[in-house]
């Protein structure tokens, strides 16, 4: 679902139209295959990145399943961290401009 959610996102047709034609240089051969180059890179790039963090993330949810104890510190945690940024965006002045 992720993946098909990633291949209809407008943005990323948007970030190639923007961004990727400023690699590509006509005197350097096809546009099609630049382009396309280009494109293989960032995909095995960003699928590589994501494979990593999925991987990183399934370890350290075994981990956290293994030893129960830390799961709760690690909830406590983020709710005293999630609670003190509450706070202070409640105690914060407004600006008036």
């Amino acid at each position: 679902m992720g993946l098909l959610t990633s291949i209809l996102n407008p943005k990323v047709a948007i970030f190639y139209l923007s961004i990727f034609p400023q690699f590509v240089s006509p005197a350097h051969g096809s546009v099609l295959a630049q382009s396309l180059v280009l494109g293989l890179i960032q995909i095995f790039t960003s699928f590589s990145v994501n494979l990593l963090i999925t991987l990183c993330a399934a370890g350290l949810a075994r981990w956290f399943a293994q030893n129960p104890y830390w799961l709760r510190v690690q909830k406590w945690l983020m709710a005293t961290v999630l609670v003190g940024l509450a706070l202070r965006l409640a105690m914060e002045q407004r600006r008036t401009v």
